[in-house]
């Protein structure tokens, strides 16, 4: 058991029969009154993001886990199918338990934590950031500039991203996996 204390992001708790994830975390002591702690929780099992607030000093049920390095091979459907770098075995998970699916490059390492009592994969953490290739973007129209325009364009693993004017087909880009957003040409 740990307490309030020991809450940080990242952090596999057991809490309403479910496991989740602290997404964010924030402690708070009021000038009036007991301090506590204002937690986003994702829920593990069916993605559901739900805010809570711990009371100072609240015992929390903390899950063990591990977090091991796995390769993205391939998607079949919903189905992902991943290889883990020291072993060589493969799992497959589903597209629910992914932050951001549609940025997922084969090839591409991320890291899964596994539950250590069952054995289980809980989440999959992606890399801050991924290089993709622009397929398809629409030719930027002079004079549209005025402000810092967008115009969508289409990256190697069909994701949509909204990118500036000045992006064409065939370049590269760096796109945020947290917001999905660009982030500069690489």
């Amino acid at each position: 058991m740990a307490s309030t204390a020991d809450i940080r992001n990242g952090l596999c708790i057991k809490f309403n029969h479910d496991i989740y994830k602290i997404v964010e975390f924030l402690h708070v002591k009021p000038g009036k009154g007991p301090a506590f702690v204002r937690t986003k929780l994702k829920s593990l099992t069916s993605g559901k993001v739900l805010d809570n607030t711990f009371s100072a000093g609240h015992k929390i049920d903390v899950v063990r886990v591990e977090t091991h390095t796995f390769q993205f091979l391939y998607a079949e459907g919903s189905d992902f199918h991943f290889m883990n770098a020291e072993t060589f075995e493969q799992i497959t998970l589903n597209k629910d338990i992914l932050d951001a699916p549609d940025l997922l490059k084969e090839g591409t390492n991320v890291m899964v934590q596994i539950n250590t009592e069952t054995d289980l994969p809980l989440s999959v953490d992606m890399p801050a950031s991924i290089v993709l290739e622009v397929t398809y973007a629409e030719p930027g129209i002079k004079g549209n500039t005025a402000t810092n325009a967008t115009k969508p364009a289409t990256v190697e693993t069909g994701a949509s991203v909204n990118v500036p004017l000045f992006i064409n087909e065939g370049d590269k880009i760096k796109i945020d996996t947290a917001t999905g957003k660009y982030m500069e040409r690489v």
